[in-house]
Formats: structure tokens, C-alpha cells, sequence
């Protein structure tokens, strides 16, 4: 059995920022129930319980909102203790934190740190970028406070990461976003392109992200990179980390790279489980899990017709020279469906353009990588 991989959402929706550009806004606002409030600690105890009862080899509990510090420290401090208590078959155990920053202290830093929380940190860039977007529900920006969580991580020796939301805005300024993280000493990076509503028609909104924008953000993006890996500065960029990967022959982690989608255990405050945290919607209610097994959730029809339906492949797709690199792109930038199939990726031309421009260099990282590890690099774009 693989890893099992949790992603709980214990405070629903509910956050206290309000960035402009929150995909998991345009969900509440697509299903019956807009908020499960806060999870309470039966439903956490469950949770835990069963996630033991399934796992083999490794269990990954990753908190996730809205803004999950919003439960409180005391909802993670049961999680510890139910941790502890559930694991009989003593397997790896990994806990995880999205966060915004905002409600981090001392306290809360000093509990990640001791409970070996791994944490990605919102933040799309210097104060001017971050704040166009990522702001208080009075419009106020939330930089700063973002910028003194650091500070805490730092001090705590918090393994973390940073989040950016490659919206309209940063796609502009890919440069001086990158050496800001990288003035900071920011190493590993996450960069994920900005979601417009569901079921909306993309591109009609200020934040949005256009096909052209997002090519030049990733060559611009990629080119300030490739010279810091050449020359021995190693940043990690998720992306790009995994499209060297599959050059080398390894299958991506990334889960919008894999070529179709997979039934993932996303978990609601109430215990409502949904196979995607795109689609934490009413029609792809799994069940309870206060209820069912998690076994039962991932076998039911509604997770079976969920993986089918991503499996579509457009017929531009299949004479395209990337599609092993691309394959397809995530089910989500597939959107709106047509007749009841995903269409062509919104980004095709961005995905296309980056390709052509960066694949030589790809390759060779690759080759260097394979040096290591004794792997050929697979070369054949024609």
C-alpha cells in the first residue's frame, strides 16, 4: 500500500485574510454548506484512528484552509496526543501546516518545531507584489506580519518552505520576486498559477492569469534559476524540480503532472472526505469518514468516476511533442468541461513556449543530476 496522505481542512473555509484571488472561496460558494465551522476533537479523534487503521508504511497528516491555524494550538496539541496513542503498528508519521502567518507566535512556533511540523508559508513576494492581494478582509496588507512569522521560523529552526500564487500581478515581476526569496534565504519555493472561479470561463478577472503571462513569468522565472543551479546556489522550485525529475525517469510528486488525477483523502471540518482540494464540492462528496473507512471512501463510485473522468485526452495533446513532460496538465486548468470531458489546458501555449525554451537546459541538469545517480536522462523532443 503506498504512503497515506491526508489533507484536512479543520477550519473549512473560514480565514482571516481575504485575498482576492482565493480558489477555496469560489468552492464554498459552489456547494450546499459554505462552512463546516471548526472541527471538533471527536471528529479529530476519528480522523487519526482510522488513518492508522489503513496505513502501512507512512502517514502524512497536512493542514491545510482556509486558515487552519484557526482551530487553535489546542486542536493541534490533541492531534499530537491521538498520534501517539492510534500509531500501534509504529509507522513514519509526517505533520504538515499551510498557513498564512497571521496568528503565528512564540508559542505556536515553538510546538511546530518541537513536533517536527513541516510548513508552507503564503507569500507572493516583497511588500509592493504580496499586498496588491493578499490582504486583511479592511484591505490592509499582510506583508508584515508574514515577514515576522519568518522571523519566528528562523528562530525556532522551523523547517519551511514559501508559497506564491502566480497571479496577474507577480507574473510581471518574476525577477524581482525571485531575488527577494532569494535574498531572504528563501530555499525551497513553491510557485502555483492563480485559479480563477470554478465553472467561470477563465481570464476575467484582474488577478487572472493569462496563457501569455504565465510563458513569460516561467522563462523569466526558470532563467534566474538555471544560473543559480549552475553556479552552485541551490534553490529548490517545485516545478521545475519535478520536470528535471522526469527527464531523469522518475515519476513527478507533483500531483497535477502525474497525467490524470488521483483519489486523495481531503478531509472537511464536519468529516465530509472529497477526492481533490479543488473540487471540495457536493458533487464529489466521497462520504464520512465518521462513518465509512477510508478504504470504502476511496473505492466508491464517485472516487472511480472522478479518476475516469480526468483520463480524457484532448487529441491535441496526443501529436504533441511534450506531452510526456506536460501530459496534459492538471485537471483543474481543464475547465469548464465540454460535453462532459475536460478540455485543452488553459495553459497549453504558457506550457508549450516554456518547453521550447528551456528544454536544453533541462536536459542538461538532468545529465549532471544522472552523474550522481547513474541514470540517463530521457532526450528524445522531436
Amino acid at each position: 500500500m503506498p504512503p497515506l496522505n491526508l489533507l484536512i481542512k479543520p477550519a473549512s473555509g473560514n480565514c482571516n485574510l481575504r485575498c482576492k484571488y482565493c480558489f477555496y472561496y469560489s468552492i464554498i460558494e459552489n456547494r450546499e454548506k459554505k462552512s463546516y465551522g471548526i472541527m471538533d476533537i471527536k471528529t479529530l479523534e476519528e480522523l487519526v484512528k482510522k488513518a492508522f487503521q489503513y496505513a502501512e508504511v507512512s502517514c502524512t497528516f497536512s493542514f491545510q484552509g482556509g486558515e487552519p491555524t484557526l482551530a487553535g494550538l489546542d486542536f493541534y496539541k490533541k492531534l499530537i496526543q491521538f498520534e501517539k496513542k492510534y500509531n500501534k503498528k509504529n509507522i513514519q508519521v509526517n505533520n504538515a501546516l499551510q498557513t498564512n502567518g497571521m496568528v503565528i507566535d512564540n508559542e505556536w512556533a515553538k510546538f511546530l518545531a518541537d513536533n517536527s511540523f513541516l510548513v508552507g508559508l503564503s507569500l507572493d513576494g516583497p511588500k509592493n507584489i504580496n499586498d496588491v492581494n493578499r490582504v486583511y478582509p479592511n484591505n490592509k496588507g499582510s506583508f508584515s506580519k508574514v515577514m515576522n512569522t519568518v522571523e519566528l521560523f528562523n528562530k525556532y529552526k522551523i523547517e519551511y518552505n514559501i508559497l506564491s500564487v502566480v497571479n496577474a500581478f507577480v507574473a510581471r515581476h518574476a525577477h524581482k520576486t525571485y531575488n527577494f526569496f532569494k535574498k531572504n534565504n528563501f530555499k525551497y519555493l513553491q510557485f502555483i498559477p492563480c485559479l480563477d472561479p470554478l465553472n467561470e470561463k477563465p481570464g476575467g478577472y484582474e488577478y487572472s492569469l493569462t496563457p501569455k503571462r504565465y510563458s513569460q513569468f516561467l522563462k523569466t522565472l526558470f532563467d534566474c534559476w538555471y544560473n543559480d543551479i549552475v553556479n552552485g546556489d541551490k534553490i529548490s522550485i517545485r516545478t521545475f524540480d519535478n520536470y528535471i525529475g522526469m527527464l531523469m525517469g522518475y515519476r513527478p510528486e507533483a500531483c497535477g503532472m502525474l497525467g490524470e488525477c488521483q483519489c486523495h483523502f481531503v478531509v472537511e471540518a464536519d468529516g465530509g472526505v472529497y477526492p481533490c482540494d479543488f473540487y471540495v464540492i457536493d458533487e464529489w462528496y466521497l462520504g464520512n469518514l465518521k462513518e465509512k473507512e477510508l478504504g470504502e471512501l476511496k473505492d466508491c463510485d464517485t472516487a472511480k468516476r472522478f479518476i475516469e473522468t480526468s483520463r480524457f485526452i484532448d487529441p491535441e495533446c496526443n501529436e504533441c511533442k511534450w506531452a510526456r513532460l506536460c501530459r496534459g496538465g492538471c485537471r483543474r486548468t481543464r475547465e469548464p468541461f465540454e460535453n462532459g470531458k475536460p478540455v485543452l489546458n488553459y495553459y497549453c501555449l504558457a506550457y508549450k513556449e516554456f518547453f521550447e525554451y528551456s528544454i536544453e537546459r533541462m536536459l542538461n541538469l538532468a545529465r549532471i543530476f544522472s552523474v550522481n545517480y547513474k541514470i540517463h536522462p530521457n532526450v528524445a523532443f522531436n
